[in-house]
């Protein structure tokens, strides 16, 4: 284990800057690690090319520089998320404690470079800030434990169209978001057939005020979408991730205090 590890320093976390792009510096993190992990730049020139469906050049037969230099030019002069498919194949390349090294240093490098992914259970995955993260896992936790498997798959549902490369699914985030939230307020308000907007009209006081009015509003949003497309004005990424938030937040807190079978203890 190495001194930081052990000593639990980290580096500090900075602003989501990067998605929809693999920086330099990301790629050759990635051949530096995959290289202390083990493997050579033959294996790995093998491993990208079948990504990137390249034959390898078979003039290169010395592994340095030679097939090292291929290796970076390969990622170079691909199109960026062609560099985070590579991670996941590596990803099921390696096994045990290097498999779970090349992780933790993935996220590790994500998270003080500012890049907006990360490696979980071999998928590169949306990652939001801090805040963002920590009430999805535990929307997503609260709702496991308290048997509210619907709404849990369809808050999963919605970080899977905000993970989808090259382009994300927005408008299934904010849909499948909004339905984990009416699948809570159905189950809360024991209407188990009216749409969110009519559930949120119907009964008001399920939220503090003025949450109603921003359920409400969000609904008419999401309803409304569809001709916000056609008239060539759709919702843009930072909307849908604002979306998802708040619908976690709103589930977390609806969750917590009116499912009392199952119990557990969450900080907050």
């Amino acid at each position: 284990m190495r001194f930081s590890s052990r000593n639990n320093y980290k580096s500090k976390e900075i602003p989501i800057q990067t998605r929809e792009e693999a920086p330099t510096e990301l790629q050759e993190f990635i051949i530096q690690t995959a290289y202390h992990l083990g493997l050579s730049p033959k294996p790995l020139r093998k491993i990208i090319c079948r990504i990137l469906r390249k034959s390898p050049d078979q003039n290169n037969w010395s592994e340095y520089p030679n097939i090292d230099t291929e290796n970076h030019e390969l990622l170079q002069s691909c199109e960026w998320f062609y560099v985070y498919d590579l991670i996941e194949e590596l990803y099921q390349f390696f096994k045990g404690k290097e498999r779970n090294q090349f992780q933790e240093d993935l996220n590790n490098f994500f998270r003080s470079n500012g890049i907006g992914w990360q490696l979980s259970d071999g998928e590169i995955k949306f990652r939001g800030d801090d805040e963002f993260e920590a009430i999805k896992e535990k929307t997503v936790k609260i709702l496991d434990v308290k048997g509210k498997l619907t709404s849990k798959n369809e808050i999963n549902e919605a970080i899977k169209d905000l993970s989808k490369k090259p382009d994300p699914d927005i408008t299934g985030a904010i849909q499948h978001s909004l339905a984990a939230l009416e699948c809570v307020i159905r189950e809360v308000t024991g209407d188990q057939k009216s749409t969110l907007g009519k559930l949120i009209n119907d009964y008001p006081d399920v939220v503090p005020k003025p949450l109603d009015t921003v359920i409400s509003k969000m609904w008419g949003y999401t309803s409304n979408m569809g001709r916000h497309i056609e008239e060539g004005n759709p919702p843009d990424f930072d909307e849908a991730e604002l979306a998802v938030g708040i619908s976690s937040n709103l589930i977390s807190y609806l969750a917590t205090k009116n499912f009392k079978d199952k119990e557990t203890e969450f900080e907050w």
